[in-house]
């Protein structure tokens, strides 16, 4: 008879406990048959294997509820996908952007951002991008989209400068990059802080480099609509090292300390600091720099990060397929549609398939949406459209440039359909189909 070590007798259990696991994960999440006009056909979801399922029993069998070894090797491993310096995990991808920004306000930084200061962005989008400006008490300047990119329309840069412009902060909105080196030339004049929210936009590249790796930082979302997920989760991607110490500061209660959770004593001089009127060796674990919060993620999380990285190229390359069928398939159909174009120099990982109705067309926008959830078909449409026109910030300060037509077109006229990569060849072949339809019927 064998006698096991202790530890032998663990990674024993755990095989039995994953292993139990991969036949569960097999009985119970099998793909059903896809059933034209009765399976449901999402704009995003997850895509999961038994992998997925071990990877998350893996961490909650070391029973660390907070962050640990699991979130220190996403780290790394998501920074070098990207080949930047580091990243932070955060508990969401609109907690990335409020991070992002609010490190920018830290008063170690000679060129901060304060209060009344201008940061331009663009007028259409999701809220979390823009809403990071106005909880640290700046001002928004919001630019046009253009068409048919969806991005922002960097000829309004110079329109938008002001004495008191001090950063950009924009999306490369669903996967498409914006026209970036126009930006950033733009901002190296101007001497502007740079954040990619680069949520909707794993994977895409721009004259070959990957979105993401432009800005001095960067964004990311782990929630299951987008690249990849955990669930719920987030990263700010640092490309600027000097900002690291402030974002974990931030992201963590505000603390000076930078120990690892769990850990004490990094800087091996714990009661030896004397920072503020504290007294002097005040404990450097409750001694606090910046006004922060808690936006730390869990191992759990991780742990399905680090099974999902693996997938993403895989996943983009998925993304890119179904974008090109639907673009083929879609052809058709211009008469009717203003279809989706990359921008220039841009090879995009596409997080949706944006569609915009034609002024001419004999139909609305309504109209077309409710025959295709009819038809087991979801849609979204471009977030909050112009979000200078959203209820929540009538009482806000901020500037537009110009008159923002093209926002305005978008709120009123443009929708997206999915491409994720849980979506089939025949779902595709469906979706086209059953916009035929709609287009054949009389008016």
């Amino acid at each position: 008879m064998i006698n096991l070590t202790a530890e032998e007798k663990t990674s024993e259990l755990r095989a039995r406990v994953f292993d139990a696991a991969k036949k569960y994960f097999a009985q119970e999440f099998r793909t059903p048959s896809f059933v034209p006009g009765k399976t449901f056909i999402p704009v995003s979801g997850k895509v999961l294997d038994e992998t997925d399922l071990v990877s998350l029993l893996d961490a909650s069998l070391d029973l660390w509820l907070t962050s640990g070894r699991f979130t220190s090797e996403f780290e790394k491993s998501f920074a070098a996908f990207f080949g930047s310096p580091a990243s932070l995990l955060v508990n969401s991808g609109s907690s990335a952007n409020l991070l992002a920004l609010s490190a920018l306000t830290s008063k170690s930084l000679t060129n901060r951002l304060c209060e009344g200061d201008e940061v331009i962005t663009c007028a259409t989008g999701f809220p979390t991008t823009i809403n990071p400006i106005f909880q640290n008490g700046l001002v928004p300047v919001f630019v046009d989209v253009s068409l048919p990119t969806y991005q922002i329309d960097t000829t309004q840069l110079e329109a938008a400068l002001s004495s008191r412009t001090r950063a950009i902060m924009v999306a490369h909105t669903l996967g498409n990059p914006f026209q970036v080196s126009s930006l950033l030339a733009f901002a190296k004049k101007h001497d502007l802080w740079v954040i990619e929210d680069n949520c909707d936009s794993v994977g895409s590249r721009f004259e070959g480099k990957l979105t993401g790796t432009f800005g001095h930082l960067a964004t990311v979302s782990f929630y299951p609509a987008h690249h990849m997920t955990m669930g719920e989760g987030g990263s700010v991607l640092v490309n600027e090292l000097r900002l690291k110490k402030i974002l974990e500061s931030f992201r963590d209660w505000g603390r000076d300390c930078w120990c690892d959770t769990g850990k004490s004593n990094t800087c091996g001089k714990r009661f030896d600091w004397k920072l503020g009127d504290l007294p002097e060796g005040y404990d450097h674990k409750y001694t606090y720099s910046h006004i922060g919060y808690n936006l730390k993620s869990t191992d759990l999380q991780a742990s399905l990060g680090l099974s999902q990285l693996k997938k993403l190229p895989g996943f983009i390359e998925a993304r890119r397929k179904n974008f090109n069928r639907l673009k083929s398939g879609f052809k058709a159909f211009e008469d009717f549609f203003i279809l989706p174009e990359e921008t220039a120099g841009a090879e995009a990982s596409w997080f949706g398939f944006p569609l915009t109705l034609r002024e001419s067309a004999p139909f609305s926008r309504n109209d077309l949406i409710r025959f295709l959830t009819s038809a087991k078909i979801d849609t979204r449409l471009l977030f909050g459209g112009n979000l200078t026109r959203q209820p929540a910030y009538a009482e806000e300060k901020f500037r537009v440039v110009g008159d923002l037509k093209y926002s305005d077109i978008v709120m009123e006229r443009s929708f997206w359909i999915g491409v994720y990569p849980g979506l089939t060849a025949p779902m595709i072949d469906y979706v086209i189909d059953s916009f035929a339809q709609f287009l054949r019927r009389p008016s």
